[in-house]
């Protein structure tokens, strides 16, 4: 039986938990880790962040078969199995979460398989197969994630009805899907089931996808999209889905006014919310805003002295790398070293064909704040690199300090973006001018050229790009 007597407890044992629950043992804390699932990971390595990128990295091997054509090469349409698919991607999760697992053992972090609940600041009333009934702990570490929403107006007790948790199964490769939802995670995986065979409808409440994203990184990816899939309806909503035998109906309403669809599966991917819910917060002082979200100051602490919270119970952007990030500070703090979590840089990696990918600040939130900035890009079409991969349609741009060239913010479209972008945050997160990376050489011919000659584009004129010097 585990230790019944903790100086950290962290429940939850996603990126941000395991994190937290590692690196408090390597200051010499004693650590339990505590998550429902028998499997260590969250929902990043077991229904997420893994398991879409494993599909998305077999969409692209489709996609790029397709696309082979340009090149003379001829691939017979190809057969997917999708038993195979499906054990391929538990494998992958297997590994990963047997690597988690052996390291909690190499660090001597207790793990226990339960549900957990707050009795009050210094005690959990944990509920699982071979679990303590009750655990005492010197810090708690809330690291519980979040989970998919659907709208009670979509909620149909009909299997054919998916989130983002169920489509990442494949039921099956359904002729017709529709996607409710524009963001990341629901042209993530329209992607994959359009390189499968689907026929992927996506409708998007706002005026574009990507709400939040410079709008000149999302066209390259619209546009591209807009040629596999079969329709992206904007400015629409889904008012109902009604479940018939031949399929589910779709009743939309636009500017010009309400039809009809049927569809083999539904979609809903329009966010996620946290997991605040039967934590038993309220036998503590720990402190939630009217959405769930836990409010914490930047060493990770909550308004309960004692307990930390972190990842996407505490607010966006939900991300792993961020919530991992997070964890870190908190154990730092909990084993009294001096440390809070403030990035001036986290990266986001929309992982579509292209990707997109971003950090710092944005064009469209400096122009929201009256920000003084000058904005360069280098367009993939004098890439030499893209051009070989036959992929010329994607940009890099640097958002800079207008006067001295500071490096703010940095975004992308295009293969390997996501790749790519942690140059941006280096570069923020060390205070670099465009003529610093401008100045560092770039192994020639790669992608990350571009973002050299971006920075060029500051103070002259990029060498594989002509821009006339205004008088």
């Amino acid at each position: 039986m585990a230790e019944s007597r903790y100086d950290v407890a962290v429940i939850g044992a996603g990126p941000g938990g395991y994190a937290a629950a590692f690196r408090a043992a390597d200051l010499g804390l004693r650590t339990v880790l505590i998550d429902e699932d028998p499997q260590l990971g969250g929902t990043c390595l077991l229904r997420g962040c893994i398991p879409s990128k494993a599909l998305l990295h077999a969409a692209r091997v489709l996609t790029d078969a397709q696309d082979a054509a340009a090149w003379g090469i001829q691939f017979d349409k190809p057969r997917v199995d999708l038993d195979a698919f499906r054990s391929r991607v538990d494998t992958i999760i297997g590994k990963l979460t047997k690597g988690v697992r052996t390291l909690a053992g190499s660090r001597k972090v207790d793990v226990i398989q339960a549900r957990a609940m707050l009795k009050n600041a210094t005690t959990l009333q944990l509920s699982g197969p071979d679990a303590p009934s009750e655990l005492s702990f010197g810090h708690a570490i809330i690291a519980t994630g979040s989970k998919p929403v659907i709208p009670s107006s979509l909620k149909l007790d009909d299997p054919r009805v998916m989130d983002s948790t169920s489509a990442l199964r494949l039921p099956d490769i359904p002729l017709r899907l529709l996607v409710v939802g524009g963001g990341y995670i629901g042209l993530e995986l329209g992607t994959v089931y359009q390189a499968l065979g689907s026929e992927v409808t996506v409708v998007e409440a706002l005026p574009r996808l990507l709400n939040g994203v410079d709008a000149d990184l999302v066209r390259p990816l619209h546009l591209r999209m807009q040629r596999r899939l079969k329709t992206i309806k904007l400015n629409t909503t889904v008012e109902k889905l009604d479940a018939r035998n031949d399929g589910l109906v779709a009743t939309f309403e636009d500017s010009q006014g309400i039809s009809t669809d049927t569809f083999d599966r539904v979609l809903i991917a329009v966010g996620r919310k946290p997991n605040t819910e039967q934590l038993g917060l309220e036998h503590t002082k720990v402190s939630v805003t009217p959405k769930g979200f836990i409010q914490v100051d930047q060493q990770m602490r909550t308004a309960e002295a004692m307990i930390f919270a972190i990842g996407d119970v505490v607010g966006e952007p939900m991300l792993a790398h961020k919530a991992s990030h997070e964890g870190l500070v908190a154990a730092e703090v909990i084993a009294g070293r001096q440390a809070i979590f403030d990035a001036a840089a986290i990266p986001a990696v929309v992982f579509t064909d292209p990707e997109i990918a971003w950090c710092g600040l944005t064009e469209e939130s400096a122009k929201t704040a009256g920000q003084a900035v000058k904005v360069v890009r280098f367009p993939w079409a004098a890439s030499g690199r893209a051009t070989t991969l036959g992929r010329t349609e994607g940009v890099t741009k640097l958002i800079l300090d207008q006067e001295s060239g500071r490096v703010l913010g940095m975004g992308l479209c295009g293969v390997g973006a996501g790749e790519l972008i942690a140059e941006g945050v280096l570069a923020i997160e060390m205070g670099a001018l465009a003529e610093d990376v401008a100045a560092s050489i770039h192994p020639h011919p790669t992608l990350s050229e571009t973002v050299m000659e971006a920075a060029e584009s500051f103070t002259g004129s990029p060498t594989h790009l002509f821009m006339p010097q205004r008088s």
